[in-house]
């Protein structure tokens, strides 16, 4: 077996995504005991950071696991589904249907919403659900902000809006974890009760830390709520001792390394890393739109203004060997970019553009992708990396010019 150097492989999946060097040195320090003073402080820094990320006011709460994400989903949908009744959940691939899976597994009836492959979930195809659930059996909507499968980014402020207009008492519950610190959110604005994130894509971190931001309006529901639960219980985690809000011992090193990771957006500015990672998306989607030339590779995301600006997914045509140019880029050109999954598990291949990248390191991506389609003899149109290094070329004076509206500015 060939042995690769540690560190030599260029990551550009959508998750786990590059951890900067000041999260992995944080991530080494020592451990506290766990009564020293600075645990609780960190504990305080990193939920105050979480609440500033996603512009929620104080009143909310932030409630920390260990776990990935699906750990997240479970403990939304045993808090908040009561026994008896359902939850809506939109279809958007992949993700979608394991959270609803996940709630099947749970006893809780999952109604979904059909899918229409390469476009973001329609927001009337929610209203029509809640206008047709007059016994209010719905408790929530569940939607994925970004399915990192599909790379389609929905419209939450569309779908509060479909929500509102049946008068539906549903709460809204949005899965951040491919979007957050990579493309504006605020929990206000987009009228979310409960939002929930992991720390392995836009956080820079490793797998394994995963948190959720829940409204006064949805703590009191939980509370209400006799479906059991231990771990994945909300009220369990307001304990006064730290080692309560894990529901056991705390994961120090994940404290050291969040609280770094929120330094570091907040260093650079989070209107700044929106637009960084707009920059960064318009260079693929560049390179992408030259490939496609041929025939043998596509956007799977049909609809340009759903395209996500954390991951990519290219569909490959029949003829070509998706998993095959996974491989020749990771073992030949050291990138290591995703494939597909769930049921484009060998249709497509995915670029990862969140996190810790910048113009270098999405170059040196596209270049070994480009290498790989070339080693392979894939059909393609030419000057992708031209057109990549074009689309780069905004004069610098004109690329922090505008601000978002949902720019977040508030200090952690």
């Amino acid at each position: 077996m060939k042995t690769r150097i540690p560190g030599m492989i260029l990551v550009n999946s959508p998750g786990p995504t590059p951890i900067p060097s000041a999260v992995l040195s944080a991530m080494h320090e020592q451990s506290l005991d766990l009564a020293d003073p600075e645990v609780d402080a960190a504990i305080a820094r990193c939920e105050s950071g979480l609440l500033s990320l996603t512009s929620a006011p104080p009143d909310f709460r932030v409630y920390l696991f260990i776990s990935n994400g699906h750990g997240v989903w479970e403990s939304a949908l045993v808090n908040l589904i009561k026994p008896g009744q359902q939850v809506l959940i939109p279809s958007t691939g992949p993700f979608s249907d394991w959270w609803a899976e996940m709630a099947v597994t749970n006893e809780i009836p999952a109604v979904r919403t059909q899918w229409k492959p390469g476009f973001p979930i329609d927001p009337q195809n929610v209203a029509d659900v809640l206008r047709n659930d007059p016994s209010r059996k719905i408790d929530a909507v569940f939607v994925v902000h970004t399915d990192t499968a599909t790379g389609v980014t929905n419209d939450l402020k569309a779908i509060r809006e479909a929500i509102n207009s049946t008068g539906h008492p549903a709460l809204l519950v949005i899965d951040v974890v491919a979007s957050l610190a990579a493309t504006p959110f605020s929990i206000l604005e987009c009228g979310v009760d409960v939002a929930l994130g992991s720390s392995q894509k836009g956080l820079m971190m490793p797998a394994g830390l995963s948190f959720i931001v829940v409204s006064p309006r949805a703590r009191e529901f939980s509370l209400g709520n006799q479906r059991p639960r231990y771990y994945w219980d909300w009220q369990r985690r307001e304990g006064p001792q730290n080692y309560q809000k894990f529901c056991g011992t705390t994961p120090l090193q994940f404290l050291w390394g969040l609280q770094t990771s929120l330094n570091l957006l907040k260093a650079e500015g989070l209107e700044k890393v929106y637009q960084r990672h707009r920059r960064l998306t318009s260079a693929v989607h560049a390179a992408v739109e030259q490939w496609r030339q041929e025939g043998y590779l596509e956007f799977f995301c049909k609809d340009p203004l759903a395209r996500s600006v954390s991951v990519t997914t290219v569909s490959t045509a029949p003829e070509v060997n998706a998993h095959e140019i996974r491989k020749i880029a990771r073992e030949r050109f050291q990138v290591g970019i995703a494939g597909g999954i769930g049921n484009m598990f060998g249709k497509a291949f995915r670029i990862g553009h969140l996190g810790d990248h910048n113009e270098a390191s999405i170059l040196a991506c596209l270049v070994g992708v480009e290498s790989t389609l070339a080693a392979l003899e894939v059909p393609r149109g030419r000057d992708a990396i031209a057109a990549a290094i074009a689309s780069l070329q905004t004069p610098v004076s004109q690329i922090y010019k505008t601000k978002s509206k949902q720019a977040l500015t508030k200090e952690n």
